[in-house]
């Protein structure tokens, strides 16, 4: 038995723990989706939600309540993203940090419900593609040259592939809007 949990410090601790664990895993994707604005790669937001956790768990008594975490937990993510974007300013296709706190101002206005909207139309407007293309837009995310494997396979050219690609990210943005229109938000 861990004697830092007989103590009264301890079972607080402890609380205090699953206090945060829980409105950190409810607030993950959506602090994910505001940490990706701002980062250029999905490893990066890896690096920027990890970071950020640590420093939410420590910061945690300055969370004045609960029904805050979000906005409170945007702020140190924004931080943490800026600070990592730093290890990216070589990158020439960074954005400034202009465009960078506009674009951030306005992943912070986003509300929970429409993130959750836009997924779940994500969701059913992917479930409507064929199989090939539905691999063919997950194969950029697969890395290690899925484009150029399923080129291979098919007898097509990789440049082919991505303009096939291009038309397929427009018309699941379509079929996104289309369906979000369909299922507008209730109560507002």
């Amino acid at each position: 038995m861990n004697p830092s949990q007989d103590s009264p410090q301890g079972s607080r601790a402890a609380d205090a723990d699953g206090r945060f664990l829980r409105m950190f895993i409810q607030h993950e994707a959506t602090l994910r989706a505001y940490a990706r604005v701002m980062v250029p790669t999905w490893d990066a937001v890896d690096e920027v939600i990890q970071e950020a956790s640590v420093v939410m768990w420590r910061k945690l008594d300055q969370l004045d309540a609960p029904e805050n975490f979000l906005p409170w937990a945007k702020v140190i993510v924004r931080f943490e993203a800026l600070r990592a974007r730093r290890d990216f300013a070589r990158d020439r296709l960074v954005f400034s940090e202009e465009l960078l706190s506009m674009l951030a101002d306005e992943a912070a206005e986003t509300g929970e419900d429409r993130l959750a909207r836009e997924k779940q139309a994500l969701e059913r407007c992917f479930q409507r593609m064929q199989p090939a293309h539905r691999e063919l837009v997950l194969a950029p995310y697969a890395g290690g040259g899925r484009v150029k494997e399923l080129a291979e396979q098919s007898s097509r050219s990789v440049n082919s592939l991505y303009k096939l690609l291009g038309r397929l990210r427009a018309k699941l943005q379509s079929c996104i809007n289309e369906d979000l229109s369909r299922h507008p938000a209730s109560g507002g």
